[in-house]
């Protein structure tokens, strides 16, 4: 995952109505959803705490003697094949009490940091969760929101989106430039929403400090539908414990935790729980959709069948990325407007697309000759297709190119999947273990912030485990099947949710400068809900500067919360878009209600 800039600072929104092979290692590298990075000052975290320590003890209300410090002494392992005994299982956790001194009234708010158990229907414990709360009293007695929260992955902790986005303490990066990377500060969050909703950051089993408890082992719990149902028996039992119950409940997920939450909030509605809204950050809600997720997964060129959707789906947020580099022509005046200049471009040239795009798909993954001599368009082409793209001829080469995008937009430079606004030279060292500059850019950092942070500012220590941030092991060996098919669509389950609860409020927020969730992918898929008659959802969609992580982007990230709170109150987001605005959906898409199957992905 990573984070995000902008192009001329001007809107963040589309106007509303505006938009009309046996290289497994190497394959990968491409199927992250939402993996994280690393590492921060230790000298500038520690100043970060005592400053707020300071401030508690100046003017906050609950006395530091009223916090609880834990260390907890159990050995956690994120093993495929290890579970932890059920005699070392506890719901101990530890309880510090802050001030958040933004808004108009300062919040005091409590960090409730340790683990609970999992329970299946039948009461038999599944995994012992580890989990940071962030809560506040509510106004006049009433109960606030509660908003559960989760990276993706697959096998991300959510320290990503926990030190990074919304809680009341983040790391401060520089993106989308590495400024003093990595000595990133740990800040207090102007942008929290501790002041509208208690947060909980939750880590799935074999990831942060989360493991199953035996007889089962951590791999049970690594599958699209195994997930889902931990993390709502987990979701059940905070409930029950912080008596929530009445709570307005909302989920938050980005990347992979998008497609989970779709069938996370069917499987609650299912159980009766009532879910109030969810958001759904860096979207990926079909993986056939993503042809280069797709065969990446399957290891096949079988799974090629939407190829034409995704070099289509990809290519708005390319243009975004090469307007950055200065790879347009004209330059944008509008970042927005431009992106749907080049929808309507690849929608108008969507026949003519189809001849190239299988070979583009596995160009991306690095294997061009994987089905014989690749197919591009002849330089002829390319220069037609200037003035309607708005792209230079570099650009529009470097697109669609034997190479991947990420090597040839601009010469000699590697730029970012989770943010291509973020680059390095080719010969920066960094790539040799990592091809992802917006990967380097936090991984390292954040990794550093969370070692000073969990003992410090949370009060909590696990002198006997070490906090799995992302476990490449899980993704490896990851059941991605779901309802029936090898790769999970989860549109027919949105549509499910939506079905049990039509008041269900959704939102949409999408990077414009993501190239590993493409914001045109996400609108075509949410787009296959306008195949539903009568249907008419409470959904929103819009779009920041910025990349995976938007919130990392200093511009991004204060609209995207001004925009959080309307869609808590229940407000309307003035330049969003809703269903009927959306562009349709491709033509060769399932309608709602019927989920891809395995016939279109075996169809070359």
């Amino acid at each position: 995952m990573k984070r995000d800039e902008g192009l001329t600072g001007s809107h963040h929104h589309r106007q509303r109505g505006l938009s009309g092979l046996g290289i497994l290692v190497i394959l990968m590298m491409f199927i992250a959803g939402c993996g994280g990075t690393d590492s921060g000052s230790s000298t500038n975290t520690a100043a970060a705490l005592q400053q707020t320590a300071k401030q508690q003890s100046a003017g906050q209300t609950q006395s530091q003697t009223a916090n609880q410090t834990y260390l907890d002494p159990v050995a956690y392992s994120g093993n495929a094949k290890d579970g932890l005994d059920p005699s070392q299982v506890s719901e101990n956790a530890a309880v510090m009490h802050y001030q958040w001194p933004f808004g108009r009234t300062p919040v005091n708010y409590t960090t409730t940091t340790g683990h609970l158990t999992a329970a299946d229907s039948k009461g038999n414990p599944e995994a012992t969760m580890s989990y940071v709360a962030y809560t506040a009293p509510g106004a006049n007695g009433s109960s606030r929101p509660v908003t559960f929260i989760y990276n993706g992955g697959p096998g991300s902790s959510s320290i990503w989106l926990r030190l990074g986005s919304f809680a009341p303490t983040r790391v401060a990066t520089s993106d989308p430039v590495f400024g003093n990377w990595p000595n990133y500060p740990l800040v207090d969050n102007e942008e929290s929403l501790i002041d509208t909703t208690d947060m909980v950051f939750i880590d799935p089993p074999g990831t942060g400090l989360s493991e199953a408890i035996l007889p089962n082992t951590n791999q049970k719990f690594w599958g699209t539908d195994a997930d889902v149902n931990i993390i709502r028996d987990f979701i059940e039992r905070y409930l029950t414990v912080n008596n929530r119950g009445s709570s307005p409940i909302y989920l938050y997920g980005e990347s992979y935790g998008t497609p989970r939450t779709d069938i996370l909030a069917l499987a609650l509605e299912s159980a009766g729980i009532h879910v109030t809204g969810i958001v759904l950050q860096s979207a990926i809600l079909n993986y056939f959709a993503d042809a280069i997720e797709a065969v990446a997964i399957t290891n096949s060129t079988s799974a090629l069948a939407l190829d034409t959707d995704t070099l289509a789906g990809y290519f708005p947020g390319y243009a975004a990325v090469a307007a950055y580099y200065n790879q347009a022509s004209p330059a944008p005046v509008n970042q927005d407007l431009y992106a749907l200049q080049t929808e309507l471009f690849v929608t108008a040239e969507y026949d003519r697309l189809r001849r190239f795009s299988q070979s583009w798909v596995l160009s991306q993954l690095g294997i061009p000759n994987a089905l014989g001599t690749p197919v591009f368009p002849r330089p002829a082409t390319l220069q037609a297709w200037t003035l309607p793209s708005g792209l230079t001829l570099q650009a529009l080469q470097g697109y669609f190119n034997v190479n991947p995008f990420s090597t040839t937009l601009i010469p000699g430079t590697t730029i970012g999947r989770y943010d291509g606004r973020v680059s390095l030279p080719n010969s920066d060292p960094r790539l040799q273990n990592d091809s992802d500059p917006s990967d380097i850019l936090i991984s390292q950092p954040f990794t550093t912030a969370l070692a000073t942070q969990l003992p410090d500012y949370l009060g909590y220590s696990a002198p006997n485990a070490t906090y799995l941030p992302l476990n490449d092991n899980i993704i490896q060996v990851w059941d991605f099947s779901h309802d029936g098919q090898p790769l999970p669509d989860t549109i027919p389950d949105l549509l499910g949710a939506l079905t049990l609860n039509p008041q269900l409020r959704v939102l949409s927020e999408n990077g414009l400068h993501d190239l590993a969730t493409p914001f045109f992918n996400t609108e075509k898929q949410l787009a296959r809900l306008q195949t539903v008659p009568g249907l008419n959802p409470d959904l929103q969609v819009n779009f920041f500067q910025g990349g995976h992580m938007t919130y990392l982007d200093d511009g991004a990230r204060p609209r995207m919360k001004r925009d959080l709170v309307r869609f808590y109150r229940g407000t309307p987001l003035p330049d969003a878009l809703a269903l009927w605005t959306l562009p349709p959906p491709w033509r060769d898409e399932s309608p709602a209600n019927q989920p891809t199957t395995t016939a279109q992905v075996t169809t070359p």
